[in-house]
């Protein structure tokens, strides 16, 4: 039995928790939330409120590498860009921020780890391109778009795919 049958995210170890990230680069995506109201002061918040919806862009961060969907500057990603995703044992609770293929969504929500998953395929990530669940050659970098001008037009659904 694999340590991810085993072991809840809350038990696992360092290594065990950052092997569960897929490596699919859609929490790297440009992503806003759009509601009913039109409220002039923005508040962050940890979950989706009445009448709000997620929305994904097809834009991603500037570090994120093309071809292997991961951060170019992952250490750093917090400094850098300081809205970066951060997801821990202390904020699982608050996931509804992260796609519904996220393989810590998947294992917080008792879904287990997709059959694309690296973990169940030797460590490789064909089968989650083939499923279309990564951004590979499906993102275009927020430093090509300028999102303030052109933002409904980024407005994508694939980042809500999931599979298996």
């Amino acid at each position: 039995m694999s340590f991810w049958q085993e072991k809840t995210l809350e038990e696992m170890t360092r290594d065990e928790w950052e092997a569960i990230c897929d490596g699919c680069g859609k929490c790297c995506l440009h992503s806003f939330i759009d509601g009913d109201e039109e409220d002039e002061s923005f508040e962050s918040t940890d979950f989706l409120r009445e009448g709000e919806e997620l929305l994904y862009t097809d834009v991603v961060c500037q570090y994120n590498d093309k071809n292997s969907c991961g951060c170019s500057r992952y250490s750093e990603r917090q400094v850098l860009v300081p809205s970066c995703v951060q997801l821990t044992k202390e904020n699982l609770k608050d996931i509804f921020f992260m796609p519904n293929s996220c393989s810590y969504r998947r294992l917080h929500e008792g879904r287990g780890l997709a059959s694309w998953h690296p973990l169940r395929n030797n460590g490789s990530k064909q089968a989650m391109i083939d499923a279309g669940i990564s951004i590979f050659g499906k993102a275009t970098s927020e430093l090509e778009v300028d999102l303030e001008s052109d933002f409904e037009a980024h407005i994508v659904e694939w980042p809500h795919k999931d599979c298996d």
